[in-house]
């Protein structure tokens, strides 16, 4: 369905997302995730922690990119979660000059361990939803990002 010939008021999906947004970047919400799932982690890492479980492959410049924070920062903090045995950089294999980080197994336990506890968090909030409109909205955000992604600009 098209729409280039309508104007459609986005102000408030625009609030909506806005308000989303808001509420998952505070400390707060990150500290609660954390101590659900019994993790003890460094907040500032959480979301490179996260990040790198989702990707299959990344590396530091794709990940500072992803995360919207400088490369040298991510280089350090990935540096750290090496140190704490949660991730691990090596060569690309396409490119051996560029260094790819992922999860190690230890790593990838805490984040089944946050994962876990963000299902039950996400699952007391939809608790009173009707199946068919949860599965719409996953959908329907879902779709939204793919092309948000798609008409991103490239930092290329």
């Amino acid at each position: 369905m098209q729409y280039a010939h309508k104007k459609i008021d986005v102000t408030d999906f625009h609030g909506a997302l806005l308000d989303i947004i808001s509420i998952m970047n505070q400390p707060q919400r990150d500290e609660a995730l954390l101590a659900a799932a019994n993790v003890k982690l460094d907040q500032a890492l959480f979301p490179l922690l996260v990040t790198i479980g989702r990707c299959v492959v990344a590396g530091v410049v794709e990940l500072a990119d992803h995360l919207g924070r400088d490369y040298t920062t991510v280089s350090r903090q990935v540096k750290r979660l090496e140190a704490l045995g949660l991730a691990q950089k090596q060569p690309a294999a396409r490119d051996k000059r560029i260094s790819e980080v992922t999860l190690t197994e230890q790593g990838k336990a805490l984040i089944d361990s946050i994962d876990d506890a963000r299902q039950t968090l996400m699952n007391r909030i939809f608790a009173d939803w009707p199946e068919e409109e949860i599965g719409e909205l996953f959908r329907l955000v879902r779709k939204y990002a793919d092309v948000v992604k798609k008409e991103a600009p490239s930092s290329e």
